[in-house]
């Protein structure tokens, strides 16, 4: 059992991982930069350690720094949250060099995952079903352009190393190829370092939609349903709900069994989320997060499991309190993503919060370190928080969604709150009918943005 374990993470996420050990009896450490030094996850945790300046770089991605801690503080483990080194094959390959246990997969799964083009090949060779396209790597323009004509436009053309967007191009004809090819291959090597990419059909009116699974390591593991994560703009989720308001109990129950296997079968360890593409009624892969999702605590919800708990229970070698018919879907649970941003553009609004009151109630959960007085630093990620709400069906998570929304105050900055209040008054909301292009196409309509 672990007595001390270090969460190399900050925000709300870090929170969550604190009240996780807080509540398993087990000692937490918590990590943070010079500007971090009165943020709530450093006053919540049993010891705090400063690992460098306020640049990500120089604090929560010093690899060297948080080792170091590791030893000061005594911890046997670590969690990385999501984000920062979480997904980071050469973090978790010298952390374990050092004798300390990593909370979640091991470096090969994240290095295999990590790549698009292997986890592609990969979890083909599984039986997951996966979007037409490219074999691998498309090295020359004409070959793009061959691939196009095969596969039939629109296509995409991502960067094998890509993420958050970046490193993504739609070609909608052959005219379109040269400009979508090179500029993604400029990303990727200006974001990420390889300017590699592949290319998949574009699906038109899809939707996004995640599996859960957990595994422990030995060749067992289960799915816990899907998350719809449609709502996006730049590709980036700001409106989660589980289960998908268009998935069949025969569809998920298929598509998971799948999923379960295909990590099963690779002795995954942790946490993990398989992503599709969900068009006329077909699965097409686009990735695997080999880590904790920030959506996760929906699926919490309907499946009243705490996944942080469980991801420390199996790092310790401990099996999985639950198999997957213990697995029962209870209701219906929607998260929104609090951003301190400025609307219609999404400009970044740090600053300080003048006053913070977190709605409640039956079903009401807010994940935030938020407090009165705190300055939101300008370094990091604009997410401040996330409001969870979970009803008996769809419609009363909504209804209790827009209470929510009403009673949450945020003052002292600007926010995403209204967007969601915004939408909620959107038929299409109501019945599900969107799918990933709905919400820029809104945007441009309702902001011009």
């Amino acid at each position: 059992m672990f007595d001390k374990i270090l969460i190399a993470n900050r925000g709300e996420i870090a929170l969550r991982v604190i009240r996780a050990c807080r509540e398993m009896g087990i000692k937490s450490v918590a990590v943070h930069s010079t500007a971090d030094s009165d943020a709530m996850h450093v006053r919540m945790a049993d010891e705090a350690i400063c690992i460098g300046p306020a640049s990500g770089t120089e604090s929560y991605l010093n690899i060297a720094s948080i080792i170091a801690a590791c030893e000061v503080t005594g911890a046997q483990a670590i969690h990385p949250g999501y984000g920062f080194l979480s997904e980071n094959a050469k973090f978790v390959q010298i952390v374990e060099d050092h004798d300390l246990t990593f909370i979640g997969p091991t470096a090969d799964h994240i290095r295999i995952m990590g790549d698009k083009i292997t986890a592609k090949e990969t979890i083909s060779a599984l039986g997951v079903p996966c979007v037409p396209g490219s074999a691998g790597g498309v090295p020359s323009l004409a070959e793009a352009k061959r691939i196009g004509a095969e596969i039939g436009y629109p296509v995409i053309i991502k960067a094998t190393a890509g993420g958050g967007g970046k490193g993504m191009k739609v070609a909608q004809t052959a005219a379109d190829m040269e400009s979508a090819f090179q500029t993604a291959r400029a990303e990727g090597k200006s974001n990420f370092g390889n300017d590699e990419v592949y290319i998949e059909k574009y699906l038109t009116t899809p939707r996004h939609i995640e599996i859960q699974v957990f595994g422990d390591g030995k060749g067992n593991a289960v799915h816990l349903g899907e998350r719809d994560c449609s709502l996006q703009r730049r590709h980036q989720k700001v409106f989660e709900e589980a289960p998908g308001p268009t998935i069949t109990a025969e569809e998920r129950a298929k598509i998971g069994k799948i999923c379960a296997d295909a990590v099963a079968n690779i002795n995954y360890i942790g946490a993990g989320t398989i992503e599709f593409l969900y068009e006329n009624g077909e699965f097409y892969f686009i990735e695997m997060n080999t880590r904790l999702q920030v959506e996760h605590p929906v699926t919490e919800s309907i499946f009243g499991v705490d996944l942080v708990r469980e991801q420390i229970r199996v790092a310790e070698g401990l099996p999985m309190s639950f198999t997957q018919d213990d697995l029962e879907i209870n209701g219906h649970s929607i998260e929104v993503r609090i951003n301190a941003e400025r609307l219609p553009n999404f400009a970044p609004c740090p600053g300080m919060i003048t006053h913070f009151h977190a709605p409640g109630g039956l079903g009401v959960r807010m994940d935030s370190a938020l407090y009165d007085g705190y300055s939101i630093p300008p370094y990091y990620d604009s997410l401040i928080g996330k409001l969870i709400v979970h009803g008996r069906d769809r419609q009363e998570a909504l209804s209790r969604l827009n209470r929510a929304l009403g009673e949450l105050i945020v003052d002292g900055i600007d926010t995403t709150i209204p967007l969601f209040s915004q939408l909620l008054q959107e038929d299409d909301i109501h019945s599900g009918n969107y799918n990933i292009h709905w919400l820029e196409k809104w945007l441009e309509a309702t902001y011009g943005a």
